[in-house]
Parts: C-alpha cells; structure tokens; sequence
C-alpha cells in the first residue's frame, strides 16, 4: 500500500523485454529483495540493486496495461516505498495497481486528462485520484475525463510537471469506490 506522496524522481537506466532498470537513491535506503516500489504509480518488486539502482522483472501484462511500456532510457518516473503502519497517511490509499492509462489533454497546473468513459463513475468532484503515482484532488469531472491542480511543488519534484498533452499517465481510481461499488452490487 503506498500514499501517493512521491518520495523521488527516478531514470530508467534500461529495459528489456522482462526487465526494468532505474536509477534512484532515497528508496535504496531500507530496500531488500522483494521489496515493492511504486513506478510511477505502478507496483514493482525488487529483484536486484546496487549502490545506485534497482530492478524489478515486468511481465507483459503490466507492459501492457500502463504506460510503463512507452518508457525509454533516461526518462523520469515518480518513485514511492510502500507506507508503513507508523507513517503519516500524506495523500490517500494507493495500491500501486494501474487501473487505465489516461492521455493528458491539457498540462499542469491545470492538468486535464482524459479517460474511459466507463471508468469516470469512479472519479468525484473532491474525491482522490492517481496520476502517475501522485495522490491528487480532482477539481472538476468532464464528459471525457477529470482535471486537477497541480501545485509548483507538485509539478517540480514529479513527472506531472513534464509531461504535456498527447502524454500517457497511469492512473490508479479510488480503491474505496471500487469496493463501495462491489459490495452494492453484491445486494442488487
């Protein structure tokens, strides 16, 4: 589980078919085999590292369903460690399971993005949102999508603040509106 609070910006050092390679420091500094890393928004196990990168083996389902698999070297990506139990909760729950890509139609700060229409149920005025791993408020919802305000500080220490429209962004909707949505459902 992580918060959507990004703790550092990342490079991919490489990529093959089954493997991604990335630069880092800050999360290198507890990390162990096994260990899960959100990339930008997606959750990644550790396989190896050394004293500044890190691996983690993609399988072709992930490369298919985020927009990890655009990923070139040296690109930036946001970087997150899982929350511990004693951590502040900065942003909102994030599981660091890519639910859509969404294409930014309109940059930061006024960052508007596009998205299935069958996924936009999910998405409320004031409800919380995941874009490339960063936990954000939405703003306002559109017939095609949803926009949020994506403050200086936000768009300096993330990727949110390079990317431009026609970019594809992961985006991660409110786990709680999923569940919401199963167990009614569920009484139907």
């Amino acid at each position: 589980m992580f918060t959507g609070i990004v703790e550092e910006l990342g490079t991919v050092v490489s990529r093959s078919d089954d493997r991604l390679r990335l630069s880092a420091t800050t999360v290198l500094e507890d990390i162990e085999m096994g260990a899960s890393i959100a990339v930008s928004g997606t959750c990644l196990t550790v396989v190896g590292w050394g004293d500044d990168w890190w691996e983690a083996d993609v399988v072709d389902e992930t490369w298919a369903r985020t927009c990890l698999g655009s990923l070139s070297a040296g690109d930036a990506v946001n970087l997150e460690r899982p929350v511990r139990l004693a951590d502040r909760l900065g942003g909102h729950l994030v599981q660091g399971h890519v639910d859509s890509v969404g294409i930014i139609e309109s940059a930061a700060p006024d960052l508007r993005i596009s998205l299935p229409v069958e996924l936009l149920r999910y998405i409320v005025h004031k409800g919380s949102v995941t874009v490339d791993g960063v936990s954000l408020t939405v703003a306002s919802v559109h017939d095609n999508g949803f926009s949020v305000a994506v403050i200086p500080h936000t768009a300096e220490v993330t990727t949110l603040g390079r990317k431009g429209p026609g970019d594809p962004v992961n985006i991660e909707l409110d786990v709680v509106a999923k569940y919401v949505e199963s167990l009614l459902e569920g009484h139907r």
